[in-house]
């Protein structure tokens, strides 16, 4: 009996947890408005995201959110920053909250030496750094995939090989780069993470233009050189902390992509409300009742799995299997409902649900890419059987 409340009690927020979410709404709705994604689009900012924007969150305490108090942080947990990131999923809000904060800092605390993390976790959190994580190299994602390489030289390594889908990497300070330092494509042991200054002779950063406007580059190095104490962790051995980093990403992932599924569906809702045919509304017929219907389900399953999965996170009895299974299960879910409500947001519309003049459309292009990063849910699917013993 007590195990089931517990259970029950997990897929609720307690009262700080509703502050903060409450809190990160009202700045969005005030600070990054559809409005500012537009601008940003439209005007090509060489930075992808607003400076002063970012700024405020970091003031707010957003990069800090999950950090240890040891270097800086507010340990709030990765619950707290989940939820923040599910409101700038409201709001589409580009921002290194991803890039910087969720990948990068929690890999470095995870890999990183007692000097790494001290120095660079507090300039992270000051706003001093930011950062990319260079991992994926082909189409989809496979971090077993891996065959940049690194060789030592001296008291060098030399990185080359190419990356692509580098979220923020034109903008970032440095790059954790993942290379193989020993063993074979889809070898599990002999991955290896650097930190490569974006300066660096031999690194070429291609921007490209996502279609959901945010950030992304290609990466290629040619002969990088990077000082021996740049590697994070033990040499050949950086798998599983990169595995676990990437559920904790691909959890707070699922937790932004909930924002969006969720003002996608009010959105729906709205316009049903509003939208005349026949001299009725629409949202009286009884077909687009039932797609409704299904949708509102769908997003109430997806809060469940999120909530459970970010608590998961911050629950020191869990193992990293459970949360592996956790992460794979709601990046697939949330996946599936992302293109099923998005879907159906362009086709409740109509035909002007493609046109820029509504917002439907940015929410339907951001699910694409929200999708396909840190893996599909075909990925996760496949990923969550085997963990399964399927």
């Amino acid at each position: 009996m007590v195990e089931e409340k517990d259970r029950t009690m997990a897929l609720v927020l307690n009262e700080d947890q509703q502050m903060l979410q409450e809190a990160a709404r009202s700045f969005c709705q005030d600070n990054t408005p559809l409005t500012q994604l537009r601008r940003l689009r439209d005007e090509k900012d060489p930075k992808g995201f607003d400076a002063d924007t970012w700024q405020q969150m970091i003031e707010l305490g957003w990069t800090g959110m999950s950090l240890p108090e040891a270097y800086g942080g507010f340990e709030f947990g990765h619950a707290g920053l989940g939820l923040v990131l599910q409101e700038t999923g409201r709001t589409l809000t580009c921002s290194p909250l991803i890039s910087t904060v969720l990948l990068s800092a929690n890999l470095i605390n995870e890999l990183g030496s007692e000097e790494q993390k001290s120095a660079l976790l507090a300039k992270i959190i000051a706003g001093e750094l930011t950062l990319a994580l260079a991992l994926d190299e082909k189409p989809v994602h496979d971090p077993l995939s891996t065959e940049t390489t690194a060789q030592l030289e001296g008291g060098n390594y030399l990185l080359n090989g190419s990356k692509t889908f580098v979220l923020d990497g034109h903008v970032a300070d440095q790059l954790l780069v993942v290379a193989r330092t020993s063993g074979q494509k889809g070898d599990q042991s002999g991955l290896s993470v650097f930190l490569v200054d974006a300066d660096s002779s031999g690194l070429e950063i291609c921007r490209t233009w996502m279609v959901d406007s945010r950030n992304s580059s290609n990466l290629t190095l040619s002969n990088v050189e990077v000082p021996a104490d740049r590697l994070l962790g033990e040499l050949g051995e950086a798998y599983q902390g990169l595995e676990r980093v990437l559920d904790i990403a691909r959890i707070g992932l699922a937790a932004e992509m909930l924002g969006s599924i969720e003002e996608t569906f009010s959105k729906i809702v709205e316009y049903l409300n509003q939208r005349q045919q026949f001299g009725v509304l629409i949202g009286s017929f009884q077909g687009l009742q039932h797609r409704a219907a299904i949708m509102y389900s769908e997003i109430e399953l997806c809060k469940s799995i999120v909530l459970a999965a970010l608590n998961a996170l911050d629950d020191a009895e869990k193992s990293d299997d459970d949360i592996a299974r956790l992460a794979s299960a709601a990046k697939a879910k949330l996946s599936e409902v992302s293109e099923l409500v998005s879907n159906e947001g362009v086709q409740m519309h109509g035909g002007i649900g493609m046109t820029d003049e509504f917002d439907i459309g940015f929410f339907l292009k951001r699910a694409r890419v929200a999708q396909q990063f840190l893996g599909d849910a075909s990925y996760h699917r496949t990923r969550y059987a085997a963990l399964s013993d399927f």
